[in-house]
């Protein structure tokens, strides 16, 4: 049977390391990318431990170019995870424009670049999955989080249309909506927040990837929300 390969985008830590990671470990090749080639480096080591080729590229997500180089780079792939994000958190009278533009030119136009390629290569090859980390923020407003939940929402809304356009290739696409993972986005995000055991783990958004990766053919599931247990409903 042909070992699959997976391009994993925000690679070097956090959510992408334990995703790649995961992978590795299930029977995936991996495919890293992120902009610190030393720690996507130490991620692809570790991948190889567990049994997978790894290739790492680094690449900016806010260009173009480097994102067509990328897929150029990386070949016909079976499973894009589009993870790569960051947030500025502030007051909606206290956002600055430039600050809004470079969250939307990563988590929202680089996911559309990404997705675009990927959908390229599978319908060329036959069919594959796509899975976009979006998150609570994508279905909820929370205070000082406009331009990262905004660009959250629209990933989501990119994910409802590439559901449909991708039906008739055989390319499954799903999101993944966490709460506040143990991670250092959300040290930043929710300062009131002290205690991490309770939070959701790195390697709790992997399992659920490695879920949607398990489904068979006749079944999909669009939207995984995973949140604390302590954290009021997302419905």
């Amino acid at each position: 049977m042909k070992t699959k390969k997976a391009l994993i985008t925000g690679a070097s830590r956090g959510i992408g390391e334990a995703i790649a990671l995961k992978l590795a470990e299930t029977g995936y090749n991996v495919v890293l990318t992120g902009r610190n080639l030393p720690m996507l480096g130490s991620v692809g080591d570790a991948c190889r431990k567990r049994g997978a080729e790894a290739e790492v590229f680094a690449a900016d997500l806010s260009d173009e170019s480097e994102i067509i180089d990328l897929f150029r780079k990386a070949g016909p792939i079976d499973l894009l995870i589009n993870n790569a994000g960051f947030g500025i958190f502030d007051a909606i009278e206290d956002i600055k424009l430039a600050d809004w533009q470079a969250i939307h030119k990563v988590n929202v136009e680089g996911a559309f670049l990404c997705l675009r390629e990927a959908l390229k290569s599978m319908k060329t090859s036959g069919g594959g999955r796509i899975i976009n980390i979006s998150s609570v923020v994508g279905v909820k407003g929370y205070p000082n989080q406009a331009a990262y939940g905004a660009s959250k929402h629209a990933l989501l809304g990119l994910t409802k249309t590439a559901i449909e356009e991708g039906r008739e290739h055989g390319i499954c696409v799903h999101a993944i909506c966490p709460g506040g993972v143990a991670t250092e986005m959300v040290k930043q995000s929710r300062p009131d927040l002290t205690d991490f055991s309770a939070m959701i783990q790195p390697k709790d958004v992997a399992d659920a990837v490695a879920y949607l990766c398990s489904l068979p053919n006749n079944i999909t599931v669009d939207c995984i929300h995973l949140r604390r247990a302590a954290s009021p409903q997302t419905w």
